[in-house]
């Protein structure tokens, strides 16, 4: 994968900015609930850019990516008014799950050492 561009990471860091803003202030659906906007990456040619998010309650993700994606054209011509780009790109938004993942990987890692410090205490003890 091609290292991203400094000028690709300002464009990326400046939409997620603007586009948390946008969620919390102009989305008046109730279904995507807390809206965390985590990353945008932005395509070379900038003509896409994927935005990742987080939602609590986590239980309806899928919703709230739908809700979003069906309002990205709206959230992308809001962003074309502080963007100072030829063109704006399109928005595709995207449920990240690293957060869980590394919760999940968190737990059983905490498992296995309790599990090991479990196994290492009456071995010690019998010396």
């Amino acid at each position: 994968m091609p290292k991203e561009s400094s000028r690709g990471r300002k464009i990326g860091d400046l939409i997620q900015r603007e586009v948390a803003v946008l969620v919390q202030r102009e989305i008046k659906d109730p279904r995507i609930g807390m809206v965390t906007i985590n990353e945008a990456t932005v395509s070379r040619d900038l003509a896409f850019s994927d935005i990742y998010f987080t939602v609590l309650p986590a239980e309806n993700t899928e919703v709230v990516e739908e809700v979003l994606n069906e309002a990205s054209g709206f959230l992308r011509s809001q962003l074309a008014k502080v963007l100072s780009t030829r063109t704006t790109p399109k928005l595709r938004f995207h449920y990240d799950s690293t957060i869980e993942s590394g919760a999940r990987m968190n737990k059983a890692i905490n498992k296995a050492l309790s599990q090991d410090e479990s196994q290492r205490t009456p071995s010690q003890s019998d010396e």
